[in-house]
């Protein structure tokens, strides 16, 4: 009987660990978008629970270590400015090894401190004083984006042609290092839209498309979002299958 009693407990416990939320810190700033709709797909993702942080107070949070009480922090920010203090604070997540996503346009956060770059993994580099045109990256709206599973990972899986009627951004710098997650044959569009990888001991997803709504309602968009989430906060071992 004593056994029965513990083991009842014990699959208990593990069903309620299981059962436990994902716990999102969500970062916007920046840039505007479909606020509402934005809001409403995270609302729709099972098992997912998230605190919303807007920039500039987000910086400020995760230099006050706000970062620790979640399992995982989403960037949909777009900020320009980071003091040194609030460079070390991303410096000491990644070493912690805090799972960071990052969708869409905030691969042009922070561009002047190089070290962003290899965080993310990639950088869409703006038009400034002494940056030449050819190194300039560029957009366009409103863009059939037509794609295929370049790796199959936890976060590809079940995906095959996700297309998206989106924004694409072209000329972008994308690490070597990177492990690419969907190719675009678009002629205006950087090569590789979306990948995972590893800086210090984070793990990393970016996920170029999700401009507006109509990428935010698309089940496939939803589908990889929930999986990169899921795949981050179960710090699960990176393997690929080459498509």
């Amino acid at each position: 009987m004593r056994r029965i009693c513990f083991l009842f407990f014990f699959l208990i416990s593990v069903t309620f660990i299981y059962a436990q939320p994902i716990k999102i810190m969500l970062v916007t700033g920046g840039h505007d978008f479909d606020t509402l709709q934005f809001f409403e797909m995270f609302d729709g993702l099972p098992g997912i629970e998230y605190e919303h942080f807007e920039q500039p107070k987000a910086n400020r949070e995760l230099v006050k270590n706000q970062a620790e009480d979640f399992d995982v922090i989403v960037f949909y920010d777009m900020w320009k400015s980071i003091s040194e203090v609030e460079k070390s604070a991303y410096l000491n997540l990644t070493q912690q090894g805090k799972p960071l996503l990052f969708l869409h346009h905030s691969i042009a956060s922070y561009q002047d401190w190089p070290e962003f770059e290899k965080i993310l993994g990639g950088k869409y580099v703006e038009a400034a004083r002494g940056v030449p045109k050819e190194e300039q990256s560029n957009y366009e709206h409103d863009v059939w984006v037509y794609t295929k599973v370049e790796n199959y990972t936890a976060v590809t899986v079940g995906l095959k042609e996700p297309r998206f009627f989106d924004e694409i951004y072209g000329n972008v710098r994308i690490s070597e290092d990177v492990i690419p997650l969907l190719r675009t044959r678009h002629p205006k569009s950087m090569e590789f839209i979306a990948w995972q990888h590893k800086y210090n001991n984070s793990q990393v997803v970016y996920i170029q498309p999700g401009h507006d709504h109509r990428t935010y309602e698309s089940e496939e968009y939803r589908k990889m979002l929930l999986q990169a989430i899921k795949f981050l906060a179960g710090k699960k071992a990176i393997q690929t299958i080459k498509n």
